[in-house]
């Protein structure tokens, strides 16, 4: 278990649906943190869709609060990342575009794709090639966490990942997601009200 993570009182806590007032984080928890726990389950549940597209892991995440600590959440996040089965993870990866084609007029899309902006033609063209190959082999999108790689490296992450079996390139799936919900929870936990996310 990672450090700072909040010991839950009972599985019936982590299971429990009903609508409850959070206490207010302390003043050593950041302040958009502190707003993301007090906020009511419905924003939050919103919110946390947009880190990671899956259900399962969104309710595992939001039963914990409230969250003292980024590294908490971390864990937390990491925690639910781990118990995802495949039809979890499959709708995890539906949230994510195709790596050469991010999502028109999605910041954050683009941001995590910006290593593929000034690709050439050659490697995007390559890029969908090896896409359509390996969305015909697994079913699914080539998923990496895309931020501060060059269009380069996740080519050659998408070479050597379409020989591996379904069940390797699950567990590769499910590391790469966590890493790239560790990145969207952090913009999450330190954006101040009012600002981009």
């Amino acid at each position: 278990m990672l450090p700072g993570v909040l010991a839950v009182s009972s599985q019936a806590e982590l299971s429990s649906t009903r609508p409850r007032r959070l206490p207010v984080s302390s003043s050593t928890t950041p302040a958009a943190l502190a707003r993301f726990n007090t906020s009511d389950d419905g924003t939050a549940r919103s919110v946390l869709h947009e880190v990671c597209a899956s259900r399962a892991w969104g309710s595992k995440v939001l039963a914990q609060r409230p969250y003292a600590t980024l590294d908490a959440l971390f864990a937390a996040s990491d925690a639910a990342m781990a118990e995802l089965t495949a039809q979890d993870l499959a709708e995890a990866m539906a949230g994510h575009p195709p790596i050469g084609r991010p999502k028109p007029g999605d910041a954050t899309s683009n941001r995590e794709q910006s290593g593929m902006a000034g690709a050439s033609d050659e490697l995007k063209a390559e890029m969908l090639e090896l896409n359509l190959a390996y969305q015909e082999k697994f079913g699914h999108v080539f998923l990496i966490c895309a931020s501060g790689r060059t269009g380069e490296q996740m080519r050659d992450a998408l070479r050597n990942r379409i020989d591996n079996s379904p069940e390797q390139e699950r567990e590769i799936v499910r590391v790469e997601l966590g890493k790239i919900n560790r990145i969207r929870l952090t913009r999450i936990a330190e954006t101040a009200e009012g600002d981009a996310a």
